[in-house]
């Protein structure tokens, strides 16, 4: 599902590259989260349950058709 992540931690933007090309940035995600995410047994169930859809979020690259 996640081919990359980065996060800015000054800024509290998590920057997150799918398997299919589109990359998108989540805002407002604390350290803790970010942490959380990493550290996680299942990074990509993870990300479903805390990150995808509870912070704003934009697509700043497209997904490879």
């Amino acid at each position: 599902m996640l081919a990359s992540i980065g996060y800015d931690e000054q800024e509290e933007v998590l920057e997150v590259e799918f398997n299919h090309g589109g990359i998108y940035q989540y805002f407002h995600v604390p350290k803790e989260e970010y942490e959380d995410l990493m550290n996680a047994d299942s990074i990509g169930s993870h990300f479903r349950e805390a990150i995808l859809g509870c912070y704003s979020d934009v697509q700043i690259k497209a997904r490879r058709r």
